[in-house]
Formats: C-alpha cells, structure tokens, sequence
C-alpha cells in the first residue's frame, strides 16, 4: 500500500434498500475500480470501473451470490493503491478474466486484492477515502 493511500472499514446497516456490490470514493480523484469473486465457472476478476470523486459505482447489480468479495483499486493521478494480500489477475484496461492462476503466462498483470467478508449479506459496500480523512467504511445492507 503506498503512503497517503488507506482503506479501512467499519460495517452498518443503511436504509437504501438496493442489492448490490458498489464502490464510493471519497476522495479528490479519479479511481480506477476491479473486483474478484467466486462463480460457478471458477474465479473471476473484472475491471476497471473508474469511480469519480465523490461519487459511486456498482460493481455487482442484484442480491450477491457470494460471501467473499475482492478488491482492488488505484488513484489515477497520484498512483496510490487500496491492495491487499490475496493475488489475482488484472489487465490495463477493461478485463474479465477467469482464473487467478498464471496471470503473466496468460498476458495479465498481478495485483494483490484485499478480501470483505459480506456475510452472506445481500448488499455491501464500499468507501474509499485518503489516509488524511478519519475513515473508510464497507457498509452491508440487508
């Protein structure tokens, strides 16, 4: 993870009642979006969604098939990360790849994507902020 850059989490309920995976970033710039999961077919990594400033994406429409999701993303100008420790298969631009094996053999790049835990919630999500502001947050809706 790159200084100034930080994602941590706190988890609440919200009153909006869609079901779906979104990504909101609270910063001052342009982010560049990618999540895994696990489907029928196996592993699965697509991107990039580019997340304006202080707006939101949905990443998964609909209620979500899955307790585990992963994500990574990347400050457009500044070059920062939200990472984490579980490596999958990434491309420049926009990807969907099946299986996080033999990323560079298969013309990916690698990059190391930071597990949520849903909870087998139908909703979740999440906010990225700077290392600056007091907190990021997932947030689950049921």
């Amino acid at each position: 993870m790159l200084a100034g850059l930080t994602v941590g989490f706190t988890v609440g309920a919200t009153t909006i009642a869609h079901a779906d995976f979104r990504v909101c970033n609270a910063t001052q710039e342009l982010v560049g979006v990618s999540i895994g999961y696990r489907a029928r077919t196996g592993w699965i990594t697509e991107g990039w969604w580019h997340v304006e400033p202080t707006k939101c994406k949905t990443l998964i429409e609909g209620p979500l098939a899955s307790r585990y999701y992963y994500l990574y993303a990347e400050d457009a100008l500044r070059g920062g990360r939200w990472d984490g420790p579980v490596n999958m298969c990434v491309a420049e631009r926009e990807f969907k790849i099946t299986g996080v094996n033999d990323c560079y053999a298969r013309g990916f790049q690698k990059s190391g994507f930071r597990e949520y835990d849903t909870g087998n919630q139908q909703s979740w999500m999440v906010q990225l902020i700077d290392e600056a502001q007091s907190s990021d947050t997932n947030t689950n809706t049921q």
